[in-house]
């Protein structure tokens, strides 16, 4: 990550899944991260998105370690709850299981953004990226279905597109950024990936992504865009 400069500060959400686990790999190593904070509900301190209280204490358990934090990257998400996979039509949506999706997909990340975000620097490049998903376009939803993943991911990418306006104003050199990874072989896309034209080793689509994240400029905070780089429709 050249664009955050020497001996930058990393923080991975959801550190324990396939491409937490990946994104914490790639800046363990990169020379220029002086230090990278893995944060799961396995880890220590656990944190538990959907819970305020959670996020809070593990804002306090960073900032204790650091004022600062240059880049935030929120690699969580759900697809299947409790066994439920996505709904094929209308008649399957369950109430329970939508509250879910946007707990952990919109709720979640909207309170990351909230507890977090205060520590980014304000005076110098800095940047807060969410795993969205191509799904969650309103304008390249071709195929329906899916009810409660697709307006989960929708939600989220508002959330950011809303964040990204109210923080330009205060950090002005801020990027955020929803991504979409690709069909990435992980435990949440196991089910899914026969109909994919591609898939990705979780390596590979981190390295894509934060390559990505390297080349955006302020001016596109607030955007969604592809591991290769290309802007998607909200």
């Amino acid at each position: 990550m050249d664009s955050l400069g020497t001996s930058y500060r990393a923080v991975v959400v959801g550190a324990s899944g396939g491409l937490g686990k990946a994104f914490f790999e790639h800046l363990r190593i990169d020379p220029n991260c002086g230090h990278v904070a893995a944060l799961s509900r396995h880890a220590e301190p656990p944190i538990d998105i959907t819970s305020e209280t959670s996020v809070a204490g593990a804002a306090a358990w960073l900032r204790e370690r650091s004022a600062e934090w240059d880049l935030i990257l929120d690699a969580t998400g759900v697809l299947t709850i409790a066994g439920n996979r996505p709904e094929k039509r209308l008649s399957e949506i369950d109430p329970a299981v939508m509250a879910q999706a946007f707990a952990v997909n919109a709720i979640g990340p909207a309170l990351l953004l909230k507890h977090l975000t205060p520590l980014l620097p304000r005076r110098r490049r800095a940047i807060f990226a969410s795993l969205s998903a191509r799904v969650g376009s309103i304008e390249d939803n071709r195929l329906g279905g899916w009810v409660s993943y697709r307006a989960s991911k929708a939600a989220l990418n508002q959330i950011l597109r809303t964040a990204a306006l109210e923080l330009h104003i205060s950090h002005r050199l801020l990027v955020v950024a929803a991504l979409q990874p690709g069909t990435v072989a992980t435990r949440l896309s196991a089910p899914y990936r026969s109909r994919a034209p591609e898939v990705l080793t979780p390596e590979y689509a981190a390295g894509r992504l934060l390559e990505v994240l390297d080349r955006l400029e302020p001016a596109q905070s607030g955007e969604f865009f592809d591991y290769e780089g290309r802007r998607l429709p909200f």
